[in-house]
C-alpha cells in the first residue's frame, strides 16, 4: 500500500472534519434548550450472572493496542499471542477453546466459519465504550437465539456519541508512535442530525515493520545447551486500514442501529523459530466488511421485538514463498447471511418470557465449496421472587444443514442444548450473591476441520460441553470515605467437553492441526478483587487484581501416553493486577500479568514443557482541557524489565518497547 496516500487521505479526513465541526459549533439558532448528561447509577443486581467489564478511563488507561489484549486482565480468558502488532490474538474461556466464545460486535456475532478463530488483533480500543465478557451466557432474555449457544460471550460496544448543550458535532483526532517503527494516526468524527438521530465515523492507520530484538535459548531434555541466540524478529510488519461508520437513531418507543465495518491489510505471518532457522516467506492479506441493522420496538408495555441483520465478506490471501517449502498462493473467500428476530413478553412484572428464532448462511470457495444453513430456535424465561431469587431458563434448538459439492454425506445435525442460571441475595441491604448455573453448549466443526485439504475430516463429530458454576459476589461501597468501594468474588466451574477439538500451528503460523481429544474434564477457580481509595489532595487509587487456577486434562483413553495430561498450552496458574493513580489530570497505571508453566504439545513431559512468563506495563497520562477543546498525551513502556517469553512456543514476543501518543477532542 502507499503510505503516502494514506497519511493525505487522513490528515483531508481530519481537515474536513474540522471545518464541519467549525461549522456546526457556529450555529447558535437551535431553539430546543438541552441539559447536561446526568449519569444515574443504580442498583447493580440486574443480572443474573454479573459480567467482567471494562469501561471508560480504565480501557484509556491498559496499555493497550487491541481488543486482545484488553482481555488480558479479564480471569479466566487464555490468550494465543503469535507476536507484535501484525500476529494473530485469539482467545477463550476456561479452556473450552475459541470456537466456543462467542464474540459480538454492537449485539451481533462476528463469525468465522471457515477456521473459527476470530482474530481480535483486528479490532482497535480507538473508538470502544465498554468491553464485557459473560461466562455461559449473557444474563437476559431479550437477545437473539445464538447468543444462547455460547460457551462464553465476549460483548463489545463501541462509542455512543453523546453532545454537550450547543453542540451538534464532536471531532477526535489522534497519533500514536513506538518501538517496531509503528505509527498510528487515527481520527474520530460524530455528528448530531436532530435531537433523534446522530452518525459517527472512525478510521485508523496501523503501520510498522514489526522488527523487535529477542533471544532465543533451548535446552535440550538432559540439560545440555542447545540454542542461544540474540536476533530480530523478520517478517512481523503490518499495514492495516479500518473504518467504522455508523448511524443510531431514537424514536416512541423505539430506536434503532445502522453499522459498517471494513479492515484491509497486508502483513507478514512471523512464522516459528525452529532449529535456528528463522521464516520469511509467508505473507497474508485479508479484507473483512460487514453492514449490520438493529431495530427495537415496543409494541405495547408488555411486549417487546428486535430483529437483527448482517452480511459479510471476509477476503484472505496467503502466499508462502519459502524456498524450502511448496509454493503456496491460496485465496479464500467467505459470505454470511444472518438475520434474527427476537420477542419478549412481560407476563407479571416479575416474570418475562422470550422466543426467538435465527437463520444464518454461511458460503466458502476457492479451495474447496461449501455452503451451511444453520437454524437456532430459542425459548427462554425469567423470573425473580422478592428481588432476592432470580432464575433464567432456556432451551436452544440448533438445525445444521450443509452442502459440501465436493464431499459426500455432509453432516446435517440437530441438537437442543438447556441452560439454567440462578443468583440469590441472601440479605436485602447487602450486596452480596451467591450464584450458579448449569449450561450445556454445541459447536460444529469448522470448514478447516471438515474440508481443508492437509488436514480435514469430513466425518468429524460436534463438540459438546457441560458446564457447572458456583460463586459469590460481594460488594462494599462507602462513598465519601477514603476506604471508598471494595469488591470481592469467586467461582469455582467444572466443564466437561466430548468430543473435543483443539487446533494450534502446524509449522506455518496460517494453517492449523486439527486433533480431537475425545474428552476433556476442566476444573478451576477464578477469582477478583477491587477496591478503590479516595486519598488527600483529591488522589484516587484503583487496584485490581484477578487469579485463575485450572487443570484441564485429557481423560479419553486410559492407553493413551497424555492419559489424565493437561491440554496443550493451559496453564495450572495465571493472574493479572492493574494499579491506576489519578491526580488532577494526571494518570500513572501499573499493570502486570503472570501465566504459570504450561505443555505444548500433549505428553506433559520435560521436553514438552515451557516456562512461565510474566510482564509488567507502565504508563503516564496527562489531559488538558482548553475550555471546550481536550488534549490528552501519553508515555507507555511496556515489559518494563524485558523479559524474554513466548505466549506461544517459537513464537518469541517483544522486549521492552515504547509507544507515545497525543490526541485532541473538540
Amino acid at each position: 500500500m502507499n503510505s503516502f496516500v494514506k497519511i493525505c487521505s487522513i490528515i483531508s479526513c481530519i481537515s474536513i472534519n474540522i471545518q464541519v465541526s467549525l461549522l456546526s459549533a457556529q450555529n447558535k439558532l437551535d431553539s430546543i434548550q438541552h441539559i447536561n448528561e446526568v449519569v444515574v447509577t443504580g442498583n447493580r443486581y440486574n443480572e443474573v450472572i454479573p459480567s467482567q467489564k471494562l469501561t471508560g478511563k480504565e480501557l484509556e488507561n491498559l496499555n493497550s493496542l487491541s481488543i486482545a489484549d484488553a482481555l488480558r486482565y479479564f480471569s479466566g480468558i487464555q490468550l494465543k499471542d503469535y507476536g507484535g502488532v501484525g500476529g494473530i490474538k485469539t482467545v477463550n474461556i476456561r479452556s473450552m477453546g475459541s470456537n466456543h466464545m462467542g464474540v459480538y460486535y454492537n449485539g451481533i456475532q462476528l463469525g468465522n466459519a471457515q477456521n473459527g478463530q476470530i482474530d481480535l488483533g483486528k479490532y482497535s480500543l480507538e473508538n470502544i465504550e465498554e468491553i464485557s465478557l459473560y461466562n455461559g451466557q449473557k444474563s437476559e432474555i431479550f437477545q437473539s437465539a445464538r447468543e444462547f449457544g455460547s460457551a462464553g460471550s465476549i460483548y463489545i460496544t463501541t462509542r455512543r456519541p453523546k453532545f454537550i448543550e450547543g453542540k451538534t458535532a464532536n471531532l477526535k483526532a489522534g497519533l500514536k508512535a513506538g518501538s517496531f517503527d509503528y505509527i498510528n494516526p487515527s481520527v474520530l468524527f460524530e455528528y448530531k442530525l436532530n435531537n433523534n438521530l446522530s452518525a459517527s465515523f472512525n478510521t485508523e492507520w496501523i503501520n510498522a515493520s514489526g522488527k523487535y530484538k529477542f533471544r532465543y535459548r533451548r535446552v535440550t531434555p538432559s540439560g545440555e545447551l542447545a540454542y542461544d541466540t540474540t536476533a530480530i524478529r523478520q517478517n512481523g510488519d503490518i499495514d492495516a486500514v479500518r473504518i467504522e461508520g455508523g448511524l443510531q437513531g431514537y424514536f416512541p418507543n423505539g430506536r434503532w442501529k445502522a453499522y459498517m465495518y471494513h479492515y484491509t491489510s497486508e502483513r507478514g505471518v512471523p512464522g516459528a523459530i525452529v532449529n535456528n532457522v528463522w521464516r520469511r516467506g509467508e505473507r497474508l492479506w485479508d479484507r473483512n466488511s460487514f453492514v449490520q441493522g438493529m431495530f427495537e420496538y415496543d409494541i405495547t408495555s408488555k411486549l417487546s421485538t428486535k430483529v437483527n441483520l448482517k452480511y459479510a465478506f471476509d477476503y484472505t490471501r496467503y502466499v508462502n514463498n519459502d524456498d524450502k517449502l511448496i509454493h503456496v498462493d491460496n485465496i479464500y473467500k467467505q459470505r454470511e447471511g444472518y438475520i434474527s428476530w427476537a420477542n419478549k413478553y412481560s407476563i407479571l412484572s416479575n416474570w418475562d418470557v422470550s422466543v426467538a428464532y435465527d437463520y444464518q448462511w454461511n458460503g466458502l470457495s476457492e479451495y474447496t465449496s461449501v455452503f451451511r444453513n444453520t437454524h437456532w430456535i430459542s425459548a427462554a424465561t425469567a423470573f425473580s421472587i422478592k428481588n432476592c431469587l432470580k432464575v433464567q431458563v432456556a432451551a436452544l434448538a440448533t438445525i445444521v444443514d450443509e452442502e459440501a459439492r465436493e464431499r459426500e454425506n455432509a453432516p446435517n445435525k440437530k441438537k437442543v442444548t438447556p441452560a439454567i442460571f440462578l443468583s440469590y441475595k441472601p440479605i436485602r441491604k447487602a450486596d452480596f450473591i451467591i450464584r450458579a448455573f448449569y449450561k450445556h453448549s454445541y459447536r460444529m466443526p469448522t470448514f478447516n476441520d471438515l474440508y481443508y485439504t492437509d488436514m480435514g475430516n469430513a466425518y468429524l463429530r460436534p463438540e459438546t460441553a457441560k458446564q457447572y458454576n458456583l460463586g459469590f459476589l460481594y460488594d462494599i461501597d462507602r462513598k465519601g470515605h477514603t476506604f471508598s468501594f471494595f469488591r470481592i468474588g469467586a467461582d469455582i466451574y467444572y466443564n466437561r467437553v466430548k468430543d473435543k477439538i483443539v487446533a494450534y500451528p502446524k509449522g506455518q503460523q496460517f494453517r492449523w492441526t486439527m486433533l480431537n481429544l475425545g474428552e476433556v474434564d476442566i476444573r478451576g477457580i477464578d477469582a477478583q478483587t477491587m477496591a478503590i481509595f479516595r486519598l488527600p489532595y483529591k488522589i484516587e487509587l484503583t487496584t485490581k487484581l484477578q487469579y485463575t487456577y485450572q487443570e484441564a486434562i485429557d481423560i479419553t483413553n486410559p492407553a493413551d501416553n497424555y492419559y489424565r495430561d493437561q491440554i496443550p498450552y493451559i496453564p495450572w496458574h495465571s493472574g493479572s493486577a492493574i494499579a491506576m493513580l489519578s491526580w488532577k489530570g494526571w494518570n500513572l497505571n501499573y499493570s502486570f500479568i503472570y501465566v504459570g508453566y504450561r505443555y505444548n504439545q500433549q505428553e506433559n513431559i520435560r521436553y514438552n514443557y515451557t516456562q512461565p512468563w510474566y510482564t509488567s506495563d507502565v504508563s503516564l497520562i496527562k489531559t488538558f482541557k482548553i475550555k471546550r477543546t481536550h488534549l490528552k498525551a501519553s508515555v507507555e513502556v511496556n515489559n518494563l524489565l524485558s523479559q524474554d517469553y513466548d505466549v506461544i512456543l517459537n513464537y518469541p514476543m517483544p522486549k521492552r518497547n515504547y509507544r507515545f501518543g497525543i490526541s485532541v477532542e473538540l
